[in-house]
């Protein structure tokens, strides 16, 4: 899986490295050539793995691009996307969403595994969550997907260097603790998210059941 995952990003970026604490990860990502960096096991967030992976890389890269290890199906499309983010010179940090559809049941979108966004009108994020937003009041259930408001979030970020550094130094914030999703924090603390829209499917596998969901896609779409 992370073998599929490096080689998806080396389509897009010039340098990709596997930060991990695991010493089995590091040798598997060395045999099939990869590059890797060990990191401290007492990490609470990959952002913070993403800074000690930079810092002791000595990179000069202004934009770092976190890629969850848990996306064998990440495209380079999408990978592009969040990059254009920071054409946009104000862009602090960036995430990527894909818009839930009608093809998607009404227990994809309940999912708490799976986090919504809401997003506002100059495209930055407003909130991030496992209940669904927005909560479609006087409107039934059955009818939520065919509204077309609600974006599922895909797990990649992007940040410029020093905001990377000054995010990792903030203190854990309600919102965060209460739904467990960093993001939160960033947002409590005032930063801005710009969101990237894509419609390419995308399957993290956090849960049995994903791994099951991945299994089949694979076998739709001819992985």
């Amino acid at each position: 899986m992370i073998q599929r995952v490096y080689e998806q990003a080396k389509k897009v970026l010039e340098t990709v490295v596997v930060a991990t604490d695991d010493e089995r990860i590091y040798n598997c990502v060395k045999d099939f050539g990869g590059e890797a960096v060990m990191t401290r096991a007492d990490h609470k967030c990959g952002t913070d793995r993403c800074l000690e992976a930079w810092e002791k890389l000595h990179r000069n890269s202004g934009v770092i691009i976190n890629i969850q290890g848990d996306e064998p199906f990440i495209q380079p499309e999408q990978i592009e996307a969040i990059k254009s983010c920071f054409d946009d010179p104000a862009t602090q940090i960036a995430t990527l969403v894909k818009p839930f559809t009608e093809a998607d049941s009404l227990a994809d979108l309940e999912n708490p595994n799976t986090p919504k966004v809401a997003i506002a009108p100059d495209g930055t994020a407003l909130l991030f969550s496992r209940s669904v937003i927005p909560y479609l009041r006087g409107i039934d259930k059955a009818d939520w997907l065919k509204q077309g408001k609600h974006f599922r979030h895909i797990g990649m970020y992007a940040y410029r260097a020093e905001v990377l550094q000054e995010i990792t130094q903030l203190e854990q914030t309600p919102l965060e603790k209460a739904e467990s999703l960093e993001q939160l924090r960033w947002l409590e603390n005032g930063y801005k998210i710009k969101v990237a829209v894509c419609n390419t499917a995308s399957i993290g596998i956090d849960t049995p059941a994903d791994l099951e969901k991945a299994r089949i896609f694979i076998n739709q779409h001819n992985y």
